[in-house]
């Protein structure tokens, strides 16, 4: 089951420096516009990363994230 759905206000989290997405997207905030499925479940065996969130950015543009990646607003 999704852990947002379209309409919900998100902030993105990505606290790891390191991680190529950090500085342009860390902290921005958008609205979850479309929810769809994948297949990556059965790679990592959590449910939850079947899901991939497409955010319309406050700021302009669309981005995919998984749940690790955003927080409620």
């Amino acid at each position: 089951m999704p852990q947002f759905m379209e309409g919900d206000r998100v902030r993105i989290d990505i606290p790891d420096e390191t991680d190529p997405d950090h500085d342009a997207y860390h902290g921005v905030h958008g609205t979850v516009i479309n929810v769809v499925e994948d297949d990556a479940d059965t790679l990592t065996g959590d449910a939850r990363e079947s899901i991939i969130y497409r955010v319309e950015l406050e700021a302009g543009g669309e981005v995919d994230f998984r749940w690790r990646d955003l927080r409620p607003r």
